[in-house]
């Protein structure tokens, strides 16, 4: 089985590609394979509804989603890490969150999927929940199974996500809890 994460910063090399790397290497240690997808090195153009994915399953934008939707649809799992940008998702991976319909209306291709969410914040309480809600809420439109951290939403850090030993456990506890979930589907 497959788990792939999805660091929705523009910041190569930040806490949210820390996370994400992190939470990959729990999953391997676990036996699973492991993709990731990093915004901050790939270019995502927002939607304009043009209503061409309605019709079949590419999109006319060119740029790198068709790849990434690849690798969405060949997951069983599927972790999103934003950084929170104004109280919410990153534009970053809310232009993935919208291009990523043309899944949706070709067959629901991710439901069924286990998701988890992982916010980083500039404080603990920094918006973090609101930014794990929009992601949640992307995961449950897509039909998907979301897990949280046993305790709450998901993965909440704080920058620098190296210090923060609260925020690093919730971020654990998700990833476990995703990968136990998965394993009950071998």
């Amino acid at each position: 089985m497959k788990i792939t994460g999805i660091s929705g910063s523009p910041n190569a090399g930040g806490n949210n590609e820390k996370i994400i790397e992190l939470a990959l290497n729990i999953a391997k240690e676990k036996g699973f394979k492991t993709d990731k997808i990093l915004l901050s090195k790939l270019k995502v153009s927002p939607c304009d509804d043009c209503g061409t994915c309605r019709k079949g399953k590419v999109c006319p934008i060119e740029d790198d989603m068709a790849g990434i939707n690849e690798k969405l649809e060949a997951s069983d799992g599927i972790i999103v890490s934003s950084p929170v940008f104004f109280g919410s998702v990153s534009a970053q991976i809310k232009a993935l969150f919208d291009r990523s319909i043309l899944l949706r209306r070709n067959g629901f291709l991710l439901k069924g999927k286990v998701g988890g969410a992982i916010a980083v914040g500039g404080s603990r309480n920094g918006g973090q929940e609101f930014t794990i809600q929009a992601i949640h809420s992307w995961m449950h439109i897509h039909g998907m199974i979301v897990v949280g951290d046993m305790s709450h939403f998901g993965g909440i850090a704080f920058k620098p996500v190296d210090s923060d030993e609260v925020g690093l456990k919730t971020v654990k506890d998700t990833v476990n809890l995703l990968c136990e979930t998965l394993s009950r589907f071998k």
